[in-house]
C-alpha cells in the first residue's frame, strides 16, 4: 500500500469553534458569489496542537449536562469534543473539497486505550480521509489522535491514548468526481428491545451542548437557523448522544475499550428516546455492551452501537497502516 505524506500545520492552541464556523459562514457567502472551480480532493495536511491542557470547569459542566458522575479522568465522549476543534480547523481549510456548515453526523468509531487524566497535557492530530459519494451527497472520515507524553513510549510523539474515526455528510454536496451510489436495499423493520432508559430532551438541548463544548454549528441551535440549512428543525448533537450513551454503556472498571455508534436518523428537537443498553457475558465475563436509541411512538432507530474491551496492543499495530504520517 503506497503511503500518503501528509503536510504538518503546527496550532499553537486549541481553535475556537466559534471563530472557525463564523469564518466558515464568511466562506460559504463568498463561495456563492465566486464561479472560481471548487477543490475536489482532500488536502494533504494534517493539523497539530501539542500540550494542550483540559479546563476543568469545562471537564465538569460536561460530566453534568451528559449526566456523568464526577470524576478526575476524562470520559471519552469529553476526549473527542475536546480534540473536534483541531479536525474542524481542517475542514474549514480553503482547500477542503466540502463546506463545514450543515455536515450531518454519520457515526464514530474510538479506541480509548487508557484512563486520561485531566492534568495530562495532549497533543491532539486531526487529518482527513476516504472522501467518497454517498446517495444523499458526500461523505468523508476525520481521524484524530490524542498522546500523553511518556517516555517509555516507542513513538518520540507520546503514548497514544485515545484514537476516533468520525463519518460525515455533506448532504446536497455531490461532487462531480463521483458517481452516485444507489440507494441501498430497504432495512428490516426494527423491532424495538424492552426500554431500559428514557430520555426527554428539550428544544434547548442542542444550545446546552453548544455552551458546554462550543460546538455552535447553526443546524443544532434554533429552528430558524437548522431550516437556513436546509432541515426542518433543530437536531441534537450526535456527540451529545454518543456521550451519553457511551458513558452509561462503559463499567466503571474498564478502563481500554473500543466504541462503535451509527446514527441512522436524526434526533429533531424537542424528543422523546427510549434507550436500551445492555451488556453481553461469554465464559462468564464480560464480553460487552450493545445499545440502541429509538423513537417509541413513530418506531424510527436514531442510533446503535456497541462498546467492547480492548486488546491495545493488538489495536496500535492493527491501525498503524491506517495512520498517516
Amino acid at each position: 500500500m503506497s503511503e500518503t505524506v501528509l503536510n504538518e500545520t503546527v496550532l499553537s492552541e486549541i481553535p475556537s469553534l466559534g471563530r472557525l464556523y463564523l469564518g466558515a459562514a464568511g466562506a460559504a457567502a463568498k463561495a456563492r458569489l465566486s464561479s472560481a472551480e471548487a477543490p475536489t480532493e482532500l488536502p494533504a495536511a494534517r493539523h497539530t496542537v501539542h500540550s494542550a491542557r483540559v479546563e476543568l470547569d469545562r471537564l465538569a459542566a460536561f460530566q453534568r449536562l451528559v449526566l456523568h458522575s464526577a470524576s478526575d479522568y476524562l470520559p471519552s465522549g469529553y476526549v473527542h469534543t475536546f480534540a473536534f476543534p483541531v479536525a474542524l480547523s481542517l475542514m474549514a481549510r480553503d482547500d477542503f473539497p466540502l463546506p463545514l456548515l450543515g455536515m450531518v453526523h454519520l457515526g464514530n468509531r474510538v479506541q480509548h486505550f487508557r484512563p486520561i487524566h485531566y492534568t495530562e497535557p495532549l497533543t491532539v492530530t486531526a487529518w482527513a480521509e476516504n472522501l467518497a459519494g454517498h446517495r444523499s451527497g458526500t461523505q468523508v472520515e476525520l481521524v484524530v489522535e490524542v498522546r500523553a507524553p511518556d517516555s517509555a513510549a516507542a513513538d518520540p510523539a507520546g503514548e497514544l491514548v485515545w484514537r476516533g474515526r468520525s463519518t460525515y455528510l455533506a448532504k446536497g454536496v455531490f461532487l462531480t468526481r463521483f458517481d452516485r451510489p444507489q440507494a441501498p436495499a430497504q432495512r428490516p423493520d426494527f423491532v424495538p428491545p424492552q426500554p431500559t432508559a428514557l430520555w426527554r430532551l428539550g428544544a434547548d438541548a442542542g444550545r446546552n451542548y453548544a455552551m458546554v463544548s462550543g460546538d455552535f454549528n447553526p443546524i443544532h441551535l434554533s429552528r430558524l437557523s437548522a431550516k437556513a440549512l436546509g432541515m426542518k428543525r433543530s437536531l441534537a448533537h450526535g456527540m451529545y448522544l454518543a456521550s451519553r450513551v457511551v458513558g452509561d454503556a462503559v463499567p466503571d472498571a474498564l478502563d481500554a475499550f473500543e466504541w462503535k455508534i451509527d446514527f441512522e436518523a436524526p434526533v429533531f428537537l424537542p424528543a422523546t428516546l427510549s434507550l436500551n443498553v445492555c451488556d453481553r457475558e461469554e465464559d462468564g465475563g464480560y464480553a460487552g455492551t450493545t445499545f440502541t436509541g429509538w423513537n417509541a411512538r413513530s418506531l424510527r432507530r436514531h442510533f446503535a452501537g456497541t462498546v467492547t474491551p480492548l486488546d491495545t496492543a493488538a489495536a496500535k499495530v492493527g491501525e498503524t497502516a491506517e495512520t498517516l504520517s
